[in-house]
This record gives structure tokens, C-alpha cells and sequence, in this order.
């Protein structure tokens, strides 16, 4: 296993290949789909204007996301006492922000991108510019996953509701698998191949 400490710089992230294990530490940044949209609508295509809030959030952001890492993650979090508490917090389907990834990984410098099955074209090709990696995080052991989580750090646009809030972890020892590198090579499409490949094979007889 390889130790990743975050913020990223060019030269860690392109030292990553498809297929290492890798522990995370630092900071990660979770996101799902209407923070997506919120990101990608009034900072990036403008679409909708910020509200000074907004403004104060986005530079909070911005710094947290430079060489950072964007969790696709609705986690289940509790307030007590001394802060928050994460009870869980596993992956989401990270397809479903293939329309807004890519321009946010650049517009945001996001070195790494932190899901479950994997993205398209689209953020494989922001991988390679930004560059970037995709970490594909354990599915199904979202209470684990927790664990890895030492304290929340900061959290924004908490009126989305807790999943769809972007809650700002500092986590240690987080693992995950590079399944999309800097170089363009995917795990997912080797996988998705091999699998036409016998399906077509089946059919045939």
C-alpha cells in the first residue's frame, strides 16, 4: 500500500499508476449531486448568481479542493458536544457527476476524485489534463469508512440537507484503489472490455 498525503502535487499524481492501493491522509471534500450542480452553476458556467454567502463558501472551498480530493459521499453526521461525528460515510455512484466532473476538477485543481464505479470519457480525459486520479473507495462499508474520518473539519451549504452538504473530513488512513490514472488508463474500461469481450463470446455460441 502507498501512502497519499493531500493536497497532491504534479509529480505525486502522475507517480500513481491503475491498480496501486493507497491509503489517504489529510483532507477530502465531499460532494454529490446537487453541490455538483451548485459548483458547477454559479461558479464555473455562471449560470445562476452567488449570494454573499455563496462568495465566502466558494473561497473556502477553493482552498480546501487545490490539489485536494472531492469524495463522492452522502455521510450520515451527528452533532454532539464537540463538534460533529460521522456514523457513516461510504461511497455514492460516481456517474452520475460525469456532467459537471471535469470542469470542476479544473476550474477547482482537484487532483483526485473519490467515488464508487468508476466515470466516463469526459473525467478520464480532466484526468490526464489536471492531472488527476480516480480512487475507486469500498463499497458497502460506509460505517468503516467512518472510522477513517478524525474530524470534520468545515461544512458548506448545510440548507442541501446533511448527504447533499459538502462536509470538509480530515481522514487518515482512508483506503482506496487507483482505477483511472493520469497516463488515460482505466480500470473500469479494461473491465468493461474483457466483459463485452466474453458476452460477445457467449452469444455466439
Amino acid at each position: 500500500m502507498k501512502t497519499i498525503v493531500l493536497p497532491l502535487n504534479e509529480a505525486a499524481v502522475k507517480a500513481l499508476k491503475v491498480g496501486e492501493v493507497v491509503l489517504l491522509q489529510g483532507k477530502i471534500v465531499t460532494a454529490r449531486d446537487r453541490a455538483h450542480k451548485w459548483l458547477y452553476e454559479t461558479f464555473i458556467g455562471k449560470k445562476t448568481p452567488p449570494s454573499p454567502e455563496d462568495l465566502v463558501a466558494y473561497e473556502r472551498i477553493k482552498m480546501c479542493l487545490a490539489g485536494g480530493a472531492i469524495y463522492h459521499c452522502g455521510p450520515i453526521v451527528k452533532e454532539s458536544k464537540d463538534g460533529w461525528e460521522v456514523i457513516a460515510a461510504g461511497p455514492t455512484t460516481s456517474e452520475r457527476e460525469e456532467p459537471y466532473e471535469a470542469p470542476i476538477m479544473q476550474h477547482f485543481s482537484v487532483r483526485a476524485v473519490i467515488g464508487k464505479g468508476g466515470m466516463g470519457k469526459g473525467t478520464l480525459r480532466a484526468c490526464q489534463e489536471v492531472p488527476a486520479v480516480y480512487l475507486h473507495a469500498v463499497g458497502g462499508a460506509a460505517v468503516v469508512a467512518a472510522k477513517k474520518v478524525k474530524r470534520v473539519l468545515e461544512v458548506f451549504k448545510l440548507n442541501f440537507g446533511m448527504p447533499e452538504a459538502m462536509w470538509v473530513f480530515e481522514v487518515e488512513d482512508f483506503p482506496a484503489i487507483v482505477t483511472m490514472d493520469a497516463q488515460g488508463e482505466s480500470l473500469h474500461e479494461e473491465v468493461f472490455r474483457h466483459s463485452e469481450a466474453l458476452f460477445c463470446k457467449l452469444i455466439s455460441g
